[in-house]
């Protein structure tokens, strides 16, 4: 039996607003407490980040999958779509904008938290071509890695790994790995150092549509079966829950 789709829903929107307030709230902490050294405040918000997402999947995967991320939830819908598994077009709507909706709530309270105002929209400008190919990058990896664990029954691991491989992601891609069109959204709604102007934000969202489209393209390729465990991403709902 199927959890009901409100209390995925839910799930997902909380388990989104924890994420984002999570790495608005640590790099708003990396700057108090390392002014003077971008390099550390970046690993500090990397790592609180990477720690952040694994928790999270153990905390909400049980209820919805934990995907947290409409570009996830798209491939799980687009693979899963002519085995009868993963999410149906109607959860993929309700999870994008339960996501979406998360991701402006965690900006929202993590401003709160450091006694901001609520909404500080950023004038952090990230806009430029190696940026968005670093999202493409970013897209691509993640999505390989969640449906390869998934396809070969690793599944239990997939919180220690995507939280490991968000964590090395923000080093290796030019854009720190945003990889996520929601987190994206709710970033915009901070100016302190996760932050993206609003300008900047179609940039990276197209970006990570494309590495949608190619990280699809390569897992088929690769997996050519992955829609067969579609359910399990990120990991497999408990019923039991």
């Amino acid at each position: 039996m199927q959890i009901t789709l409100w209390r995925r829903l839910l799930a997902e929107f909380l388990g989104t607003a924890l994420l984002v307030t999570a790495v608005v709230g640590s790099g708003i902490m990396a700057t108090t407490l390392s002014p003077n050294d971008v390099g550390l405040q970046l690993l500090e918000n990397s790592v609180a980040t990477a720690f952040a997402l694994g928790a999270l999947i153990l905390t909400f995967g049980p209820v919805s999958g934990a995907h947290f991320n409409p570009v996830v939830s798209a491939a799980d819908w687009f693979l899963g779509r002519r085995t009868g598994t993963g999410l149906t077009i109607k959860d993929l709507g309700g999870y994008s904008v339960a996501q979406t909706g998360g991701a402006i709530a965690g900006s929202v309270l993590a401003n709160l938290m450091f006694d901001l105002a609520p909404v500080t929209f950023s004038t952090k400008e990230r806009a430029a071509g190696n940026l968005w190919l670093g999202e493409i990058v970013a897209v691509v990896g993640l999505l390989l890695l969640i449906f390869a664990l998934g396809r070969s029954g690793r599944a239990s691991v997939a919180p220690a790994a995507v939280g490991a491989y968000i964590g090395a992601a923000y080093w290796f891609t030019s854009s720190t790995s945003f990889a996520n069109p929601a987190a994206t959204i709710g970033r915009a709604f901070t100016d302190t150092f996760a932050g993206i102007a609003p300008a900047s934000v179609p940039g990276f969202v197209i970006a990570q549509i494309a590495g949608l489209i190619v990280g699809i393209g390569v897992l088929l390729a690769l997996y050519p079966t992955a829609g067969k465990t579609a359910d399990r991403v990120v990991i497999e709902p408990s019923p039991t829950v």
